[in-house]
This record gives C-alpha cells, sequence and structure tokens, in this order.
C-alpha cells in the first residue's frame, strides 16, 4: 500500500508536490487535510494511498475550524480563530476510506493546526 510520497493520483487527477512550501515531516511524508465520504475531515501524514484509501500517521480529526472559509484557505494559512476550533487528539495511525480530497497544506498551516488545544 505503499505510495510515491511526491505524487499523489485521487479520481484520476495528479497532484504534485511542489518545493518546500508544502509540509513534511524528518522523513519525507506530506502533511495533508483530507475530506471523507463518512468519515469527515482529517489532518496528518500521509503514508500510504490506493485510490480511495489512505493511511495518515500523527492524525487529528478536524470536527470544527474557525477563521477559514474552506479547506483550500486551512491548508496554506491554518485557522484564523485557534479558540474556537475542535480538533480531537493526535492518533499515531489511521486507515481511512472513501477519501475525495487530499490537500497538501503549508508549513505555517500545519503548525497552526498542530497547536490547537485538544478538544475534549
Amino acid at each position: 500500500m505503499e505510495t510515491n510520497i511526491n505524487e499523489i493520483e485521487v479520481n484520476g487527477v495528479s497532484y504534485v508536490k511542489k518545493g518546500t512550501a508544502n509540509a513534511v515531516n524528518s522523513d519525507g511524508l506530506p502533511y495533508v487535510i483530507i475530506r471523507t465520504t463518512g468519515a469527515g475531515v482529517h489532518a496528518g501524514y500521509l503514508k500510504a494511498q490506493q485510490g480511495e484509501q489512505v493511511e495518515l500517521v500523527n492524525s487529528r480529526r478536524l470536527w470544527y475550524w474557525a477563521g477559514a472559509k474552506t479547506l483550500s484557505e486551512l491548508s496554506q494559512f491554518g485557522p484564523q480563530k485557534p479558540k474556537d476550533c475542535k480538533f480531537t487528539i493526535e492518533i499515531p495511525k489511521i486507515t481511512i476510506n472513501g477519501v475525495h480530497e487530499i490537500i497538501p497544506t503549508s508549513a505555517n498551516a500545519e503548525k497552526a493546526i498542530k497547536d490547537i488545544k485538544e478538544w475534549k
């Protein structure tokens, strides 16, 4: 189930990682936001992708965000109202089916998402 982490294909569209503006961890895994059919929105490092199934590591479910109108904005700027966000704890690994979007994040957005206090 491993994938080439420099290029991702979703529904026939290839997304290629650009330079250093995108967030990656020390293993070169990109930090992404994904939107799913029934499991909501998640953020984490994309370890693998096969069709509409992805495996994320160090992942958080983004239940509610404030200060970004779309996931596109969230992926580039992070949430602008961090106290109003509801992001779950970070889990070490998750496999999710029914993925419709995989959006690479900027390094600033990754930091902003990770800095949100855990919603419990």
